[in-house]
């Protein structure tokens, strides 16, 4: 199944919603030219269409294998990895100091993106990297980035992201993995990690030469519960202190997850310190890990969202190019009775329009929000502070949109759609795990609601919401939801219960991020009246986002209700009486 990449609607959305051609003006991201940004997207849109895309489905038929401790993944993995690396296409936006590029992050979250539609489950690898350099980043040693930054830039070595364990899943602050301090020996100042975590992604693999866990474990003296963790380095290979490969550390795979999808991604069980000597350096200070944590999950929570968008576009590609193509039935009313290509029928435009309107407005969310963040960089802290608001967005109604489009898509196809050769159930399998991972997407809105709402006193969310209402214009049903969505934080944050609040946190959640998607999507209709604006998107953009206004938009603003209903009737059975 081919995938050609949305260049065009991507180069739109990032500087349209993101202002990324604006980014050039400041020395930082002065590379950052127009053409620049065209050359990175038209290049890697066609290395994923090229190299990762063919590997999808061979990735989900066979998947990832155990074989005597080593994880094997199909032919062409080892090959396709090696080419992204060599393209450099690992090191877009890391610091120049360290073998990066220092482009905006905006360019980093594209180059996933395209990587993602082509092969979601391969994409996980780079992604987890991602999070480990920008933790190091900000939290590592001199020494500690001298050592592992470089080669984690460059995708020689991988990176992990190491807190779920059985007993402690969102619940960090339970984790039992222990961390010892080395007192004597060759290791002296490091620890001695013991303990069991399971889905790890690409916990172990042979594509890269080195594996960098970062590990979150708890000292001997440390407080109970989450104050009490601490972030370690925990590499497959202890490296020496030029970065050669010193013996393996005491670590290892000891089983993969039988998964309802991203089948080539191997998410593993992995065991620290079976025989006592796993060396782990830590990062930061003891019971500071949280801080590091933060810095992996808020990284992990943008591409995650982005991975929404990912999937949704390659099942909006796939069931288009079906509707073209399966003849069937004649037109209802029409004169002729000839049958015709079910792209012509109503129900089926409604739901390839829908699909188009939500992978389009999702991603104009996540470059509007990446730009935020880019600025953030560069000093701006009203944009940064909006970014930190606009991140429960992305993560969780990006994701939510994976799921509904790529279900789409098999609607579209009918009962081809529900056979596996076809391939689309693979892009509903795989899209499932998004809104699960990298914190729930119920923990997103209670993020919202509980930490989001708070910030400046209310006051990111309301100027945000004022900024739509400034710009709507004739956009009436814009301006009805982003009203209601200052009511409603209003009455979080006054008189609601704090259950109140969090039973109308996931539905508030929607309605925010709907109404600043509609809010992208309308900058996006009036900027593709430019002559400068490619003709596709001249034609189409404007009714994509009338589509999206009349049709979407009125749908949140009908969660209005739900927001208010409260938790009395979420509690008004006990337990066992909710069990049935």
């Amino acid at each position: 199944m081919d995938f050609t990449p949305p260049t065009d609607d991507q180069i739109f959305a990032l500087t349209v919603n993101g202002g990324l051609d604006a980014l050039a003006n400041n020395e930082r991201f002065a590379a950052a030219t127009p053409d620049m940004i065209r050359a990175i997207v038209e290049g890697v849109g066609s290395f994923a269409a090229g190299e990762w895309a063919p590997l999808n489905r061979v990735g989900d038929i066979e998947g990832a294998r155990l074989v005597d401790g080593k994880v094997c993944l199909p032919d062409g993995f080892a090959a396709a990895y090696q080419a992204f690396v060599d393209a450099g296409w690992a090191s877009i936006a890391a610091p120049e100091k360290f073998g990066g590029q220092g482009l905006p992050f905006s360019l980093e979250v594209n180059v996933l993106e395209n990587l993602g539609s082509a092969n979601l489950a391969f994409s996980l690898l780079p992604l987890l990297t991602v999070g480990a350099i920008d933790a190091l980043l900000d939290h590592g040693s001199e020494e500690q980035q001298a050592l592992y930054l470089p080669r984690l830039i460059s995708g020689q070595w991988s990176g992990t992201m190491n807190l779920t364990e059985p007993q402690a899943g969102s619940d960090v602050g339970a984790l039992r993995t222990t961390a010892v301090p080395i007192t004597q020996g060759p290791h002296t100042g490091k620890y001695r990690i013991s303990g069991t975590k399971i889905f790890i992604t690409f916990g172990e693999h042979e594509l890269a030469e080195n594996i960098v866990h970062l590990v979150l474990a708890r000292t001997p003296d440390a407080p109970a519960g989450s104050r009490g963790i601490s972030l370690f380095i925990v590499p497959k290979y202890l490296p020496t202190s030029d970065g050669d490969l010193g013996e393996r550390n005491d670590l290892k795979a000891v089983s993969l997850e039988h998964k309802m999808g991203i089948n080539a991604s191997p998410t593993c069980v992995m065991s620290y310190g079976e025989n006592g000597e796993c060396i782990g350096d830590i990062v930061g200070a003891e019971n500071q890990g949280l801080r590091a944590m933060f810095t992996m999950m808020n990284s992990a929570r943008i591409n995650v969202g982005a991975q929404g968008v990912e999937i949704a576009e390659r099942a909006t590609q796939a069931a288009t190019a079906y509707a073209r193509d399966r003849i069937q039935s004649p037109r209802a009313g029409s004169a002729d009775k000839s049958p015709v290509p079910i792209i012509e029928h109503p129900d089926v435009r409604r739901m390839l329009m829908r699909m188009r309107a939500l992978t389009e407005g999702a991603r104009a969310l996540l470059y509007y929000a990446t730009g935020q963040i880019d600025r953030g960089a560069l000093g701006d802290d009203a944009a940064q502070l909006r970014a930190d608001l606009l991140v429960p967005l992305i993560k969780a109604w990006g994701t939510d949109i994976g799921v509904e489009v790529t279900s789409l898509a098999i609607q579209v196809h009918g009962g081809m759609g529900f056979v596996e050769e076809t391939g689309v159930a693979q892009f509903m399998r795989d899209s499932r795990i998004a809104p699960i991972y990298e914190g729930t997407n119920g923990i997103q809105a209670a993020d919202l609601v509980t930490r989001k709402l708070a910030l400046e006193q209310g006051g990111v969310l309301s100027a945000l919401m004022d900024d739509i209402l400034q710009d709507a214009g004739d956009a009436k049903t814009l301006c009805i939801l982003a009203n209601n969505c200052k009511d409603l934080a209003e009455w979080m944050r006054g008189d609601a219960s704090l259950d109140d609040t969090l039973a109308g946190s996931v539905a508030f959640l929607t309605m925010c991020a709907v109404a600043v998607t509609g809010w992208q999507l309308l900058r996006q209709s009036r900027a593709a009246i430019s002559p400068d604006v490619p003709r596709n998107i001249a034609r189409t953009k404007p009714v994509i986002c009338d589509f999206f206004l009349e049709t979407i938009v009125p749908e949140a603003i009908g969660l209005h209700a739900s927001v208010l209903a409260g938790a009395g009737t979420l509690y008004a059975l006990d337990a066992d009486q909710l069990a049935g």
